[in-house]
């Protein structure tokens, strides 16, 4: 019995080991030069070594990624261009991400957008540097540095985190549907008290 207890043990510190081990990824498509792509991770402890990266670009075939990462107060962590260091084996030039050698125990999030829309500041809420302008199709866009009719795919990997959720819609379209949600439920609330 005593083997069949540290069998099991042992069973089950590998299948741990494994699980905090596994590669996440997510992908997509953006459709124009100013959505924003929001992957949100944990860690439950601290971290020596966590990786987040795309492997999107493909030399060319899609848009070239910028990507940053912001901590659950959305504070600016960090801020990349091109970094293809993260995973060579997967990137090509203009992909982006990090290796952090420590990241502590929480929630962060990690935006990919398209070159050059930069975070305009320190928080994630001060927004890109495109917010303010009309959306433009990828397929008519000229991104600056690269070409016209970039593809619209995009490829997040994340490396040592314990869960992570990415969201689909774009800031902007998010940002609607917030609010469409808070009119609906005021005037529900309205309705009921009539």
């Amino acid at each position: 019995m005593n083997k069949f207890t540290l069998s099991s043990a042992l069973l089950l510190a590998t299948t741990t080991m494994s699980a905090n081990a596994t590669l996440l990824n997510f992908t997509g498509d953006i459709a124009n030069h100013n959505d924003v792509v929001y992957t949100q991770f944990t860690l439950d402890d601290d971290s020596n070594n966590v990786r987040v990266w795309t492997d999107s670009h493909q030399g060319g075939i899609n848009f070239d990624p910028i990507t940053a990462l912001w901590n659950s107060d959305g504070d600016l962590i960090r801020e990349d261009d091109d970094n293809a260091s993260v995973n060579p084996s997967t990137q090509t030039s203009y992909d982006s991400g990090f290796a952090l050698n420590f990241l502590a125990a929480g929630t962060y999030t990690f935006t990919v957008a398209t070159y050059n829309n930069f975070a305009t500041g320190g928080n994630l809420s001060d927004g890109f540097s495109f917010d303010s302008e009309a959306p433009i199709a990828l397929s008519e866009w000229s991104q600056p540095a690269s070409s016209l009719n970039m593809g619209t795919h995009w490829s997040v990997w994340l490396d040592g985190v314990d869960s992570a959720t990415s969201t689909p819609v774009p800031a902007p379209a998010s940002i609607a549907l917030f609010g469409l949600a808070l009119a609906g439920l005021g005037f529900s609330r309205k309705s009921k008290k009539s």
